[in-house]
């Protein structure tokens, strides 16, 4: 006792030593005015309702010096408009995603018109050093110009009706047509040929090839008048594209730049050489420190070393189990907190924005608004504060998951950006405190729309088959994004309609990627030491591997009763969806598949949209064969909905059905094995 007493007094002693040296050291009268560049290359543009936008562009009130290249300039126009000229032609800057290298462009000329004074196509070609965005069609959209109204081609003039606008150049009214894909993908009306609508389109005088983002293109193709379709084209064009610029070593000198204090930029003098602007002055890549600061660094170092120095020996005396009980850190989340820091550290700039628990909380206004609660949490509704636009913030349950689990839904959609993925804004993660931040989905959820409830117990609208049928289309682009899109495979595990988010226009988007497992692009068989999803939707090899091994063909499965699922929850009551889900799936489907009756009893009115049910029946038939290489890939499901049900054959009848509940409507992995794939479940299993 009387050593421990000597060593604390003596520890006081050497402390208050240090302490009065250090008052004594002289700090610097003025650490001076910092770098004109540095000054410079630290502000950044603002213009309209776009904020904090740096490098690599410059323009406005940042120096050429400061951006990445001369094609990265940006102009603003009025206040309020933000463009930047490529290849000569000038777009509008809509939004821009330093952390995703993003941002999207919509072509200048097209603002509110479809007839500009010139006609020029956006292509790959005339983009650089831009490349378009994993969503973005690059060519599909096309318009035609100057086309010949006359009786000579009646025919193809009404087959195309839904296509037609009309342009007015120098007073002069025009006749125009536009395609959202080539002439050789698209069914026409019985009589109408390929080479008739060819034949015709070729004597327009002109077009023009213009990208656009899938989910508008997605919009005009379900379109069922001429006045909506060009009001969506009009929105496709208005909306924009998205543009990436390449990660290469300039962007990673950038990256180190940043950590080391600076701001990015190019030399005064070669312009074509990189400059880290510090704030003493420039430097090849780092900041290296000038004297003030080393100054100054010199006696933060010495207080933070003497500091750390006295609580080293004290640690070394006592243990947690002193009287003094001294907490060094929180041993509780330490491994936690490491984790997180660990992840920040090596997704660098791709990892999203980090908020503070404080922040999460006045974005909800202190969580006043709820949007829904699951097992894994509640999700309210916020706004940020940096543009104002809505969030959903998904606060999880403490004691539910990991951090293992919550960084990898964090880490698998860090690598997404497609239009059919949700975007994940931001992430909170303090202690036992975890919040998600995602873009805001205006319908919610797409359990709730593809029941026919009963009047009394509605809460939600009636889809019709044709938004239902995009909604199909759209998920599957997304997994078929996921799987072969990113250079990393993402298997996601948990496809089911509580995890597909429903915009404005009812476009879909995949979330919740807690079950998600990643992958190398090339690999095909993935290992799984649990089961992972959700009973009804989870593939049989993922129950046992004696079905197969489990890969992207277990997303495929699930797809499959998602997509029978949207078939059949929509002919069935709110009471009725309680119950077992044999009357419709996949059973009795599948017995009259090939009957016209069969499929108006689902609910059809008209011949196209049993032409769209029997599609969507037979792909999701296709989709939850059991052995998972007589299933096909999410490329091929696009293929198949796109194209015409007559092409398509009816699969074998998998020897499968739903699950017959219990009274209390729950059942086990075994029950749903045996029962849906008609096998026996050995007493291991059952056991396991």
């Amino acid at each position: 006792m009387m050593i421990r007493l000597c060593s604390i007094i003596a520890l006081c002693g050497l402390y208050q030593i240090c302490i009065t040296s250090l008052i004594l050291i002289r700090l610097p009268a003025s650490l001076g005015a910092d770098a004109a560049e540095y000054t410079n290359c630290s502000s950044t543009i603002q213009c309209g309702t776009l904020k904090n936008i740096g490098y690599p562009f410059w323009g406005v009130n940042r120096p050429d010096y400061c951006g990445l290249s001369s094609e990265f300039e940006l102009t603003c126009v009025d206040n309020t408009s933000l463009q930047i000229t490529i290849s000569n032609l000038t777009y509008r800057v809509l939004r821009v995603d330093d952390s995703s290298r993003l941002f999207t462009a919509a072509r200048a000329d097209y603002n509110n018109t479809f007839c500009p004074t010139y006609l020029y196509n956006t292509s790959q070609g005339n983009i650089a050093p831009f490349s378009f965005s994993s969503d973005t069609l690059a060519t599909n959209l096309t318009l035609y110009y100057g086309c010949d109204a006359s009786s000579t081609y009646q025919s193809a003039i009404s087959a195309l009706q839904l296509n037609y606008f009309t342009c007015t150049v120098n007073d002069s009214s025009q006749s125009g047509y536009f395609f959202t894909r080539r002439l050789d993908d698209i069914t026409f009306p019985t009589g109408i040929t390929v080479a008739n609508i060819t034949s015709y389109i070729g004597q327009c005088k002109t077009n023009v090839a213009l990208p656009a983002n899938q989910s508008a293109v997605q919009a005009i193709e379900g379109s069922t008048s001429t006045q909506t379709a060009t009001t969506d084209l009009k929105a496709a064009l208005d909306q924009g594209f998205g543009l990436q610029w390449a990660n290469d070593n300039v962007t990673g000198l950038c990256q180190s730049c940043t950590a080391s204090g600076g701001v990015c930029g190019r030399n005064i003098q070669n312009l074509s050489v990189f400059a880290c602007y510090c704030s003493d002055k420039a430097y090849s890549s780092t900041c290296g420190g000038s004297n003030r600061i080393r100054s100054l660094a010199v006696v933060i170092g010495v207080v933070v070393a003497v500091g750390a120095a006295a609580v080293l020996v004290l640690v070394v005396f006592f243990n947690r189990k002193a009287s003094l009980n001294i907490k060094v850190c929180d041993h509780v989340n330490g491994e936690n907190r490491a984790d997180v820091e660990a992840f920040i550290a090596v997704h660098g700039s791709l990892a999203p924005k980090r908020y503070r628990y404080w922040e999460v909380k006045k974005m909800t206004n202190s969580f006043s608004e709820k949007l829904g609660k699951g097992g894994y949490g509640v999700v309210y509704k916020g706004q940020l504060d940096e543009d104002g636009r809505n969030v959903a913030v998904k606060v999880l349950t403490e004691s539910k998951g990991n951090i293992e689990d919550f960084l990898n839904e964090v880490a698998s959609i860090s690598r997404t950006a497609h239009v059919n993925v949700i975007t994940l804004l931001g992430f909170c993660y303090e202690g036992k405190k975890r919040a998600l931040i995602y873009e805001f989905m205006f319908n919610g959820s797409l359990d709730k729309f593809i029941r026919n409830r009963e009047a009394s117990d509605a809460s939600g609208p009636f889809l019709e088959w044709n938004i239902l049928y995009r909604i199909a289309i759209g998920i599957a682009r997304g997994l078929e994004y996921l799987h072969q899109g990113c250079s990393t495979r993402i298997l996601h595990f948990d496809i089911k309609p509580q995890n597909i988010l429903l915009d404005e226009n009812f476009f879909p988007k995949i979330s919740d990627f807690g079950l998600a497992k990643l992958c190398k692009q090339r690999e095909s068989i993935v290992s799984m030491l649990e089961m992972r999803g959700t009973v009804g939707y989870i593939a049989p090899e993922v129950f046992s591997r004696n079905f197969g091994g489990v890969s992207h063909k277990s997303d495929v499965y699930s797809y499959g009763m998602l997509v029978l699922d949207m078939v059949g929850g929509r002919n069935k009551s709110s009471s009725q969806v309680s119950q077992s889900s044999e009357s419709y799936f996949p059973d009795s489907i599948f017995e009259h598949i090939e009957e016209v009756e069969g499929i108006r009893a689902l609910g059809t009115t008209s011949e196209e949209e049993e032409e769209t049910v029997r599609k969507m029946v037979l792909v999701g038939l296709w989709c939850i064969q059991i052995r998972p290489s007589c299933r096909p890939s999410m490329k091929e499901v696009i293929e198949m909905l796109e194209g015409s049900s007559h092409n398509l054959e009816v699969p074998p009848k998998p020897y499968l059905s739903s699950p017959v509940r219990s009274p209390n409507n729950s059942f086990t992995s075994s029950d749903f094995i045996s029962r849906s794939l008609n096998v026996e479940i050995s007493p291991i299993l059952q056991e396991s």
